[in-house]
């Protein structure tokens, strides 16, 4: 019997434990698709007690203490609750999510950041809050301090093209902070025509850009002009959340009179929204090729199921989950209208979707460019040790695995970093199983460069930060 969570957690064999160690858990950490807000980095915010740091915002456990029965006051927004009294609910729970990545994920995050070795459980608790608030009252566990623990070197965050950037452009100068903090484009709102705050939208975009959008060719241009600003301040990536794909190819002209129609707040059909977002997105995806970007696709979430906790308390809180749309045929007819295609990495959080997309991406690799076109990490739902393997084995039977740019946090949590030694432990120990079967030479420094390049260098050459 091993002991839980030991150096050689999830390293079934020699291989993996040499693969790991000695060549995977020194490599700094590119973290190129986040949620974490800029602002809190800039000033580098503390934390009164570990409810702060490990709950708030935190909705892959906030589902959890919800499956669990625990009172949404203890969860969101209940007043006369008290951070304790949050905690305590969570140190309930975890017990259960035994099965769940989130039992995992909790024991590393303690004991990576705080040096806290016990169980977390109700009984656990009281001694738990003490050690991690007293690590947090002495002043080395800001926002800064968690993101040079974890050896991070590039963060990208989720930026609108409304955003100033004001942070990142304070992040850059300062003087005691190596990290880059760098931003993404994420134009959905662009996208989302029929969107109730659409217009609301668009009278912003207008302001920040300084120059009036009253038809569809002035919308274009402060997109453009929004693209080149976030170029300026270090943006190298784009994403788009793509809940579905859109293919509906049109002439600028037709886009232009749906635009119209709806900044004049009449109805936009579901095929007039398709025409919009198919040129609307292909136009930007063209800017990105000429600034040499990278471009994510995020497909098949379902969002914001639970219209009543949407009022209550808004998108993101824990009410979304997994698509199913059908997506080959029109993200081929999408992907092959760009003449010059961005390096570009898709996702899907329906797990069906692999092979599709590892299949999908081949058809358009080349150019020179190594692993120009990605399977993209495990994500969201799918970044269980189940899931990952799924990814990995889908992109290694149809693909290279070898130019994988590997993990990302997708997370609104300083202390979630420790999702990529999770990551790592899993490539460490698939190569090692193959190893082990005979299907993979033991070449320990064939191996270990694949790792390394799957840890860090192949996002290094990829995004060029």
């Amino acid at each position: 019997m091993k002991t839980f969570m030991d150096d050689n957690f999830l390293l079934q064999n020699d291989v993996a434990v040499n693969l790991y160690h000695q060549y995977a858990k020194q490599m700094p950490i590119i973290d190129y698709h986040c949620h974490l807000l800029p602002q809190q980095i800039y000033e580098n915010t503390s934390f009164s007690n570990v409810t702060e740091a490990w709950l708030y915002g935190d909705h892959y456990k906030w589902r959890a203490m919800r499956a669990n029965g625990v009172e949404e006051k203890y969860i969101t927004s209940g007043e006369g609750v008290s951070d304790y009294d949050r905690f305590l609910e969570w140190a309930k729970t975890v017990p259960q999510t035994i099965g769940n990545p989130l039992y995992h994920w909790s024991h590393l995050e303690l004991r990576r950041f705080f040096g806290v070795e016990e169980l977390i459980n109700e009984q656990n608790a009281p001694v738990i809050w003490e050690k991690v608030n007293e690590k947090l009252a002495s002043g080395n566990f800001k926002a800064r301090d968690l993101i040079t623990m974890s050896n991070v070197e590039v963060i990208c965050t989720t930026d609108d093209p409304t955003d100033t950037l004001e942070y990142h452009i304070a992040i850059q100068q300062l003087n005691d902070f190596n990290v880059q903090v760098l931003p993404s484009f994420r134009p959905d709102k662009a996208l989302d025509i029929n969107g109730v705050s659409f217009q609301t939208w668009i009278e912003k975009l207008a302001s920040v850009n300084g120059a009036a959008i009253s038809n569809y060719e002035q919308l274009l241009d402060a997109l453009q002009a929004r693209i080149h600003f976030f170029h300026e301040v270090g943006c190298r990536v784009s994403d788009h959340a793509f809940d579905y794909v859109a293919y509906a190819p049109v002439a600028q002209e037709e886009a232009a009179a749906i635009f119209a129609k709806a900044l004049a707040g009449e109805k936009v059909t579901f095929h007039e929204e398709q025409q919009y977002r198919t040129f609307t997105f292909l136009y930007m995806a063209r800017k990105y090729a000429e600034l040499d970007w990278a471009m994510q696709l995020h497909i098949n979430a379902s969002r914001s199921n639970n219209t009543a906790m949407l009022a209550k308390l808004g998108p993101d809180t824990g009410f979304d989950s997994i698509h199913d749309n059908v997506i080959a045929a029109p993200l081929a007819n999408l992907l092959d209208a760009l003449e010059q295609l961005p390096r570009t990495i898709v996702y899907s959080l329906n797990a069906k979707d692999n092979d599709v997309l590892a299949s999908l991406i081949g058809s358009f690799q080349g150019g020179g460019v190594a692993g120009k076109m990605q399977l993209g990490s495990a994500w969201w739902f799918n970044d269980t040790k189940q899931g990952m393997l799924a990814q990995l084995n889908s992109l290694a039977n149809i693909g290279l695995l070898s130019r994988f740019v590997g993990m990302l946090t997708d997370s609104r949590s300083f202390l979630s970093y420790t999702r990529h030694e999770y990551f790592r432990r899993i490539v460490c120990n698939l190569l090692g199983e193959w190893v082990e079967s005979g299907e993979v030479p033991y070449d320990i420094e064939l191996l270990g460069d694949m790792v390394q390049n799957i840890s860090y260098y192949n996002a290094k050459n990829y995004f060029q930060f």
